[in-house]
Formats: C-alpha cells, sequence, structure tokens
C-alpha cells in the first residue's frame, strides 16, 4: 500500500492509504472528502463545547441583543421550552449573546465534554505521527459519537437553527466565516507532490513508480492557487539533532582545550631542579645591583 502524507501549508493532516493503481480522480475525491469531513467535526465539536456551557442557541433575531432591548422588541424564544436538556438546565449566561444560557447540568455537560475530547483524538494529526492512517469511517465514527451525546443530552432535539444541528443536517452557512476559507470543494482541490500537480485522468503509478511500499508527503490546496511551498531538506527533528551534535561537539573540543593546557608548566611545584638549587643554597638568588 502506498501511504499519502497529506499537508496543507506546513501542517500535517493525516495519512491515507491507497494504492499506485488508483486513478487521481477518486483519489483526490476522498482525500477531500477526509479533509472537509474532518473540519465539519472540528467546527461541531467546538460548538458542542458552547452547547455544554451555554445552551442553545438563540434565534438569529435573538442573538447579541441585551436583555433590555429583547424585552423591548418583545422577543421571545420559543424553542427555549421544547429543547431541555435532560437532568434540568443551569444558568450560565452567554456573555456574548448566541445561546441562551440555560446550560446542562454537570453532569451532561461531562457527557459532551467527553464525547468532544474523544471526536477531536479520532481526527488529530497526531494519528500521522502514530503512523496510523485515517479513513472516512474513522471521520464519521468521530461525527456519529458527536451526534449520540447531543441526542443523549438533548432527547428533544435542538432548534433547526441551532449551528450543531445544521451541521448534523448538511445545512451550514459558512459564507462570510474564517472556515468558509478553509473548506475545499472536490471540483477547485488539487494534490501537489515534488512541485508538480497531479493530474486528474492520470494513476499514481504515473508519478510514484510501481513500488507499493512507498510513502510521499502530498499537498492539498484550492486550484488558482499556484504550487505550494516545497519541504524543507531538513525537519524541524533532524535540525534539533544537529544543534545538539554541535553543541556536544564544542564542549567536547573546549575540554580538550583546558586538557592540552601546558600552563602549569610555569609552576614551582612542576621545577625538577628546585630541590637540587635548594640543597646547594641556590634559591632566591637575584642577579644585578642591589
Amino acid at each position: 500500500m502506498v501511504v499519502l502524507h497529506v499537508k496543507r501549508g506546513d501542517e500535517s493532516l493525516f495519512l491515507f492509504n491507497t494504492t499506485v493503481d488508483a486513478h487521481m480522480d477518486a483519489l483526490i475525491q476522498q482525500v477531500t472528502d477526509i479533509y472537509n469531513l474532518r473540519l465539519k467535526v472540528d467546527r461541531i465539536c467546538s460548538e458542542v463545547s458552547e452547547l455544554a456551557d451555554h445552551g442553545i442557541s438563540l434565534p438569529p433575531n435573538m442573538q447579541g441583543l441585551t436583555e433590555e432591548q429583547i424585552m423591548e422588541l418583545k422577543l421571545r424564544d420559543e424553542w427555549e421550552e421544547k429543547c431541555t436538556p435532560s437532568g434540568g438546565t443551569v444558568l450560565r449566561k452567554d456573555e456574548i449573546g448566541r445561546r441562551n444560557g440555560h446550560a446542562p447540568n454537570d453532569k451532561m455537560k461531562e457527557v459532551l465534554m467527553k464525547t468532544v475530547e474523544e471526536a477531536k483524538a479520532l481526527i488529530s494529526n497526531k494519528q500521522a505521527q502514530a503512523n496510523v492512517c485515517m479513513t472516512i469511517d474513522m471521520v464519521k465514527d468521530a461525527l456519529d459519537q458527536l451526534r449520540g451525546a447531543v441526542m443523549i443530552v438533548y432527547p428533544m432535539g435542538l432548534p433547526p437553527h441551532d449551528p450543531i444541528r445544521m451541521e448534523f443536517e448538511d445545512q451550514e452557512d459558512l459564507s462570510g466565516t474564517q472556515a468558509s476559507l478553509k473548506v475545499i470543494n472536490v471540483d477547485e482541490c488539487q494534490l501537489w507532490w515534488a512541485a508538480k500537480e497531479m493530474q486528474r485522468g492520470k494513476k499514481l503509478q504515473d508519478y510514484v513508480g510501481k513500488n507499493e511500499k512507498t510513502k510521499i508527503v502530498v499537498k492539498i490546496q484550492k486550484k488558482g492557487q499556484g504550487p505550494p511551498a516545497r519541504e524543507p531538506l531538513v525537519t524541524d527533528e533532524q535540525q534539533k539533532q544537529m544543534m545538539l551534535h554541535h553543541y556536544r561537539r564544542q564542549e567536547e573540543l573546549k575540554k580538550l582545550e583546558e586538557a592540552d593546557d601546558d600552563s602549569h608548566m610555569d609552576s614551582e611545584w612542576s621545577d625538577r631542579q628546585a630541590l637540587k638549587r635548594q640543597f646547594q643554597g641556590l634559591n632566591n638568588i637575584k642577579w644585578g645591583p642591589r
């Protein structure tokens, strides 16, 4: 199996298993699906943390308003009573006014936060460091875990305008957000290897040969951004090791220089003729007039 180490810029994302016979069209589709689904899981994790802290999302026309403004405009959240968490609520006001402040109790909050940690671990780039290859099923499993935890805490469901529900139903609107800049549509996706774009319509073996035991670094990016920066010849870890070796070498040379120092030969105790001169009374003889 050929292992692709997928990166975006200098950021390591995940490992992906494939074969040299894989068509680039299918390969780009698979890599893009995993890439975008990982982003979705990350966005949901962020929102679930907010859900655990401050409860469900307010309707769009109430978000960002103060309590006085809501009363003045006579606005009412009709979903507040419908979407209550299991075990009752705890008042935790949302300072930015996105959520209603009726949060789940500590036990239910723990369920949500523990699931968030597990989902993040499944899609983490640390999986690449551990040589674990990412699959679409792994990412979907993380998504299902989050969906299950939300259903446990909110058995009546979430409001249709809540970002978490919209993400689960693939109805999220990311326009105008920073998150939208990270998403890459399949039609705009490009994979680059060795400063070459891996063209659709070809096979992977057209680029890496027919050796299945191959591991390469490919970079994913949007069409029109040009070739990505080349991989450095020396990794950060190798550079650290080289600097450490250089430092140790310098210390060894310092010790050798100290060991070669012969200034002690000028000391009195190192004079082999000192005892002889002492017996002959020739010590402390000074030449010249007094």
